[in-house]
């Protein structure tokens, strides 16, 4: 059995990589097409090229469950029509005994894809922002018409909320408004700064004009008299340094897509969002998807597992890899409803992420058994017509 394992694996590793490098190279072509519009003085045809390459990892990171999907029907597909799974099944070897070898065939790839989702698609996620930062002076997602918004609590018990206008990578940022509030959620201070830099838990602000407001400006005016003292003072300051929570880090996080961040920052993220009183939903559900996404391999190739299998004596491989094709898409899309009608509704993270692929894993399971059923059946009719013929 390992002679016929290695042998699959080499025909549904050859097939998968045939298959992700058409999808990869597709998606890439189209988004390069997509980004010739924006080559000019500021980013050139090189840039662009740079841009496409740190997206590469993205791309591979939304199609490997797809690629394993339509590569292993493909695989096992051509196996089938040369009578090589009928040989196997011949042999003894049961429909689950070979579910069971494509499990542990698909093992490498599972660890290939938490190295990918952890380490290689959050760092090139994390350089391709920096880098349309610097480049375009923008980065794709995060942003309101006004800027970026977080939340903190600042040493005196208050709230700040700080609005950034433009990030420029590295903890630099330009366009920053604070609003600092008492702890009955009165205006304490405004202020804005032309520059600011994030580092060490710390935001230094440059150029800026500060306006503190008096502790009780509403009792300042009750009179209707002219105040002795001012209600709100300006000042204009060179440099001023506040204690904050917020790292690079954290703000890169901002504008990045939570499924593209490791668990290690979606985690630190997650407690930055709950300190601050702020929804996690959102960032609860990609980290449980981030944790489901390399056993979604499993799913996939349990998936194939039948579409490969039937009908081994009818049929070319063109009708079962075009079903594979639109299981893989439906598969896709019922992962985007889930997560939209999870988040409308209000469904447990674990749910919102989990559902489609322990739906998936059951129907494909329910689906070999019929078939292993079907498959002992004829063999005990065979078995009969023999005993009848013989007798």
């Amino acid at each position: 059995m390992r002679t016929a394992r290695r042998y699959i694996a080499r025909e549904i590793y050859r097939s998968t990589a045939i298959i992700l490098v058409a999808l990869v190279g597709l998606f890439m072509f189209f988004s390069l097409i997509e980004g010739l519009d924006q080559v000019g003085r500021r980013l050139t045809l090189l840039n662009l090229f740079y841009l496409q390459a740190l997206d590469l990892p993205s791309h591979l990171y939304e199609l490997l469950p797809i690629g394993l999907l339509i590569g292993a029907v493909l695989a096992l597909a051509g196996l089938a029509q040369r009578h090589e799974l009928t040989i196997l099944r011949a042999s003894g070897v049961s429909g689950l005994r070979l579910l069971a070898t494509l499990w542990l065939i698909t093992l490498p790839l599972v660890a290939g894809a938490y190295i990918l989702s952890e380490y290689i698609t959050p760092a090139a996620e994390l350089q391709g922002s920096e880098s349309r930062l610097a480049l375009m002076g923008r980065t794709d997602g995060g942003r309101l018409s006004s800027g970026y918004w977080f939340k903190e609590s600042d040493a005196e018990g208050g709230d700040r909320i700080i609005n950034i206008h433009t990030l420029n990578g590295q903890g630099h940022v330009a366009g920053i408004t604070l609003y600092e509030f008492n702890r009955d959620d009165t205006l304490r201070s405004y202020t804005q700064a032309k520059t600011g830099q994030f580092s060490q838990g710390r935001l230094d602000l440059h150029d800026l004009t500060e306006t503190r407001i008096q502790p009780e400006p509403t009792s300042a005016l009750a009179d209707a008299r002219v105040p002795k003292a001012p209600i709100a003072n300006v000042l204009h300051l060179p440099d001023r340094s506040i204690r904050t929570t917020l790292t690079p880090e954290r703000l890169i996080a901002r504008i990045l897509t939570p499924e593209r961040m490791s668990i290690a920052d979606l985690l630190d993220y997650i407690h930055y969002l709950k300190a601050n009183h702020l929804q996690t939903d959102r960032q609860e559900v990609a980290l449980w998807r981030k944790i489901a996404y390399p056993f979604t391999l499993l799913v996939m190739m349990t998936i194939a597992a039948p579409i490969g299998f039937m009908q081994t004596r009818r049929g070319g491989i063109g009708p079962k890899v075009f079903l594979g094709i639109i299981l893989g898409v439906g598969f896709f899309m019922l992962n985007q409803l889930a997560l939209n009608a999870g988040m409308l509704g209000n469904w447990p993270p674990w749910a919102t992420a989990l559902v489609p692929s322990l739906a998936g894993l059951v129907l494909a399971l329910l689906a070999l058994l019929g078939m292993e059923r079907r498959h002992h059946l004829s063999l005990w009719l065979r078995q009969r017509r023999l005993e009848h013929s013989t007798s």
